[in-house]
């Protein structure tokens, strides 16, 4: 997941991370219990897994709660495991942490940093890190667990806690889904998750009501031509230059053919082709991400490229069956996240309560996606829906970036290295709170 600028919501922040908040038994709760989840961290840290590969990851922490006392069914959607509980008449809440690292060979530092190395998706060899913060998401997953399996007098109701394997590649949530997970398990008549986030300070919680992220799709157009000797292009159909073509024609997408209220995205980010000075190519290979909010937006942006791959190639006299292929990679389409707005409303006045208005903000829709996403878009009738952010920036990092102007490093950057602490003990409050809101007795 890839997010806003620092800088962006500087105002709103300072020194908000210093701000008091309101102390009760669950905050001291989740402070004795920090250290052993701090240890947990570490150790996921150092242990990552690739997508669909998060075998160590599941089995670990589902032995943690099958020690706490929930019925645990592992290898749902592959890898993932729902860990139900539950504690007579009420509603059913899903609390949900994805578990896998991403294929980048970490730079922190740290006493505990990444030394695993696996292979791709792409089949490459390469390093490992939880360069998104998956190992906060989990070890505030565990600590969530354990409180509301110490607190079951203050609640009533069904507890479906999931670890999800796969968000980085789009296809977990979907996946177990797929395998049952809204008909083998509990129905949720809530899902709640949160990520870490690298734009503002630890410990601060931003949420936003309605489209929160991006539809993001894939999209590969392969632009053929007719090849030939560079020293004679009247004799060929450059696929060079029509594709540079349909690089800067599908700038107007954007520009001229979306609303300018709606936001959305073209990006080529590869332009592949030939091999040689003199030879011109047959094909050259274009590679798009495209974003998006709203289904509608979503279909007009994939249309009009499929509209000007193609007039482009018409214009430039390439024949009818070397016609450009744009594909659609359908398998990782990732939907737009949308948060239910009666329930983000809920839930933002129970955090403004119990950490205070300055720690607590709403922040913009961001062009990142997530496969959570998947869950409200499963049963939208019948399920309420809310992804939050914790602030991850260690607050002298983020001050000093502030004074001076630099940049801090983004998720999937192999330098993130949240504080831990402040993300995994504001993350298990929140979710906890919560859940024993929403099923209080």
């Amino acid at each position: 997941m890839r997010y806003l600028s620092a800088m962006s919501v500087a105002l709103m922040l300072t020194c908000a991370a210093a701000s008091p908040a309101q102390a009760d038994d669950l905050r001291d709760a989740v402070a004795q219990n920090l250290p052993s989840l701090i240890a947990l961290y570490r150790d996921l840290h150092a242990n990552p897994e690739l997508s669909f590969q998060e075998f160590r990851t599941a089995a670990k922490l589902a032995a943690e709660t099958r020690r706490l006392g929930f019925d645990v069914t592992e290898k749902v959607g592959k890898t993932g495991v729902v860990a139900v509980m539950k504690n007579g008449a009420g509603p059913t809440v899903m609390i949900r942490a994805d578990m896998d690292g991403l294929p980048v060979d970490e730079q922190t530092g740290l006493s505990f940093a990444s030394k695993a190395r696996g292979t791709s998706k792409a089949g490459v060899e390469t390093g490992i890190m939880h360069a998104c913060g998956h190992d906060t998401h989990m070890s505030a997953w565990v600590g969530t667990a354990r409180q509301l399996a110490a607190n079951k007098a203050k609640w009533s109701g069904t507890l479906v806690m999931i670890l999800q394997p796969a968000e980085e590649i789009g296809a977990g949530a979907k996946a177990m889904l797929a395998d049952g997970l809204y008909t083998r398990f509990p129905k949720p008549d809530y899902v709640i998750g949160f990520h870490d986030a690298a734009q503002f300070p630890a410990g601060m919680i931003g949420y936003s009501p309605g489209f929160a992220l991006a539809n993001v799709d894939s999209v590969d157009i392969k632009v053929r031509g007719v090849g030939g000797h560079g020293a004679y292009p009247h004799t060929t159909k450059d696929p060079v230059l029509l594709a540079s073509r349909i690089v800067t024609s599908l700038q107007q997408l954007v520009s001229r053919e979306v609303d300018p209220q709606d936001a959305a995205v073209v990006t080529v980010g590869s332009f592949h082709a030939g091999a040689k000075h003199n030879i011109i190519a047959d094909e050259a290979t274009l590679l798009l991400t495209v974003r998006s909010y709203s289904d509608e937006t979503r279909k007009k942006l994939l249309d009009g490229i499929r509209r000007i791959a193609k007039g482009e190639a018409i214009a430039a006299g390439v024949p009818d069956d070397r016609m450009p292929i744009v594909t659609i990679a359908e398998d990782e389409f990732t939907p737009a996240t949308f948060n239910t707005i009666e329930l983000t409303g809920k839930m933002a006045a129970l955090f403004k309560q119990r950490f205070g208005d300055n720690r607590v903000i709403q922040t913009p829709p961001v062009m990142g996606g997530e496969d959570f996403s998947q869950f409200y878009r499963a049963d939208k009738e019948n399920v309420e829906s809310l992804i939050f952010w914790v602030g991850g920036v260690p607050q002298a990092e983020f001050d000093a970036a502030k004074k001076d102007g630099k940049t801090l490093p983004s998720l999937h950057s192999p330098f993130w290295a949240p504080d831990a602490e402040k993300v995994i003990a504001t993350a298990t409050e929140a979710l906890t709170a919560s859940a024993i809101q929403l099923m209080s007795k």
